[in-house]
């Protein structure tokens, strides 16, 4: 008999399982079985609960975007201007918590999936979709032609989010530093 409750702690556990064996592996080169041991489960359970690899993937990489959505929130909180609000939304995008291994593996792995996977293509687009939206609403107040230049720093923010990924010491310290002097160039330009 199924030990009740258990379902939503073998998921989470399943979950970070995933982002710890991506993260080790630098992609989704890894298999469920790995995965479901490292969560201290069975692979049977695991197909259970996600029935494969993508779907696992895929609850993986919803738990980034929640916790990205929470350090974008809380970042926000504090912001009490217009600019303060999009300075905020670029450097919750270039949080050290989005620079985990297990984190960058994972986007990574949806970027490339994306153009070939529906589901990734979908859950891409949410991302970007508000991000933009985020963007425009801060920049609206600051500048006449906002979802351009939402569009623009959401490019620069994924482009510069990549860069720092994959340079060799992973540091996000010169990405948001341009992103933010671009911010500035734009508000600045639009008075």
């Amino acid at each position: 008999m199924p030990k009740v409750g258990m379902e939503p702690l073998r998921r989470a556990s399943l979950v970070q399982a995933t982002i710890a064996e991506i993260g080790r592996a630098g992609s989704l080169d890894v298999t469920v079985g790995q995965i479901a041991k490292t969560a201290g489960m069975s692979t049977a359970l695991a197909h259970h609960y996600f029935g494969g690899k993508s779907q696992i993937f895929l609850a993986a990489m919803r738990h980034i975007l929640t916790e990205y959505g929470t350090v974008v929130r809380a970042s926000l909180a504090g912001a009490t201007t217009p600019m303060a609000r999009a300075e905020a939304i670029i450097t919750a995008s270039f949080d050290q918590t989005c620079f985990a291994p297990g984190t960058v593996a994972a986007w990574m792995t949806l970027y490339a999936a994306a153009p070939t996977q529906p589901q990734m293509k979908q859950l891409l687009s949410v991302y970007q979709s508000r991000l933009r939206s985020n963007l425009t609403h801060a920049l609206r107040p600051l500048t006449s032609t906002p979802q351009a230049h939402a569009e623009t720093l959401a490019a620069l923010i994924d482009g510069l989010y990549l860069r720092a990924a994959l340079s060799e010491d992973g540091s996000s310290l010169h990405a948001k530093r341009a992103a933010l002097t671009t911010l500035e160039m734009i508000v600045r330009d639009a008075q």
